[in-house]
């Protein structure tokens, strides 16, 4: 058992009367400190991990992918996306340059989506290239949006020195 005893005080003292010893019994207070810890610890809510499920290729036979249905993003700097259809050296439309919000890229991959099942009947193929001279947070919001527009296949790829001329020619690098 607790408890706390404080020690009697002197007979010789001329203001003191005969007190008996103090005893505060403290195992309920324990008991409550101990109830109390238990209580907060099931009931705090733990940080959950907020990762996004990311879906390997299986093996196996490749299948090409025609450049009408392939979408390059190539990050750059100051928050800009450059973005063409086809390759680098033969683009089948001119790139446009986008930023990352609601009218930018998000609109970009929806209309592009929306284009390529029109004309070919397949889905849209996703490349993201990230430049040296973009930074982390660029494609966390690339890989966000083509989470929010539903873009099922999506890779990201090294960035190739004909990628960094366009980047450079449109002034996002």
């Amino acid at each position: 058992m607790a408890e706390l005893n404080s020690t009697p005080e002197k007979a010789g003292n001329k203001t003191s009367r005969n007190r008996l010893p103090l005893r505060v019994d403290l195992t309920a207070m324990v008991d409550l400190a101990f109830l109390l810890i238990t209580f907060f610890m099931l009931t705090t809510t733990l940080q959950k991990n907020n990762a996004m499920a990311v879906t390997m290729p299986a093996d196996g036979p490749s299948e090409p992918v025609g450049m009408s249905r392939t979408l390059t993003l190539c990050l750059g700097n100051h928050n800009k996306v450059l973005s063409y259809m086809g390759t680098p050296d033969k683009p089948l439309a001119t790139p446009q340059v986008a930023d990352y919000s609601k009218s930018g890229i998000r609109k970009l991959l929806l209309e592009t989506a929306k284009n390529v099942t029109a004309s070919t009947g397949k889905r849209l193929v996703v490349l993201v290239k990230p430049s040296d001279h973009s930074v982390y947070e660029n494609l966390v919001s690339t890989l966000d949006e083509l989470n929010i527009t539903k873009t099922e296949s999506y890779a990201i790829v090294d960035i190739t020195k004909n990628d960094v001329g366009l980047l450079k020619q449109y002034k996002a690098y």
